[in-house]
């Protein structure tokens, strides 16, 4: 199949939790990180997160720096990537930040979702509708292949990076160790989910010192 190169980038604590047990937004990242992150947003045709993620964090998926999306523009893109939502049942509030004018938006949906939800979502989104209970991962790829999307970032969470994995449909992986302990037995890690039966391996790219943490840019072996 075709697709577009996949990474996965999320910050960690010391203890492996990319957020607490309440699910809530941690600041985790350095200073330093946040503006890597900006330029790997800038330097992607399309983010990726699951709805998990936009009903815990309602982030806006955008390129943060003005200089960054004014180089973007200059290359002939707009000014944000494309930001794609995972969502197989169209829980995606109307009101959601993901949904402004800011840049192109793709909802995935399953045959699942609700057709009343689908339509009051497609005034403001594109919609594929995918798969026939959860999103066919697979398939949203080839779509973005075809819409021209070479490069997807991940953000998150922790079961759409579980999913991708499982279908081998990550490239490279790239987490920021922070030099801070969350805790929480049920605090959400990197990767949700089953355990895989045969562990998937990954090796280090590199390494790098950022603030008070290290980003690790990992690569499927």
């Amino acid at each position: 199949m075709r697709r577009p190169f996949v990474f996965i980038n999320s910050a960690m604590s010391l203890d492996g939790k990319i957020s607490n047990e309440r699910r809530e937004q941690v600041k985790i990242s350095s200073p330093e990180d946040f503006a890597v992150v900006d330029r790997l947003r800038a330097e992607s045709d399309a983010i990726l997160v699951g709805i998990g993620t936009v009903l815990s964090d309602d982030p806006k998926l955008t390129v943060k720096n003005p200089d960054l999306r004014e180089e973007r523009v200059r290359q002939g893109l707009p000014p944000n990537p494309v930001r794609v939502v995972a969502d197989s049942l169209a829980r995606t509030p109307l009101n959601a930040q993901v949904l402004n004018r800011d840049a192109r938006t793709v909802i995935a949906v399953s045959e699942q979702a609700d057709g009343e939800r689908i339509e009051k979502l497609r005034k403001k989104a594109e919609i594929l509708i995918a798969g026939e209970k959860r999103v066919n991962l697979r398939a949203l790829m080839e779509y973005l292949w075809e819409a021209g999307v070479r490069k997807l970032m991940v953000e998150g969470g922790s079961e759409i990076n579980h999913s991708l994995i499982k279908e081998g449909l990550v490239d490279e992986i790239r987490v920021f160790y922070s030099g801070i302990v969350i805790g929480g037995a049920d605090a959400p890690t990197l990767v949700s989910g089953k355990s895989f039966d045969v562990p998937v391996k990954f090796k280090i790219k590199s390494c790098e010192i950022l603030g008070n943490g290290v980003a690790v840019v990992w690569s499927l072996r």
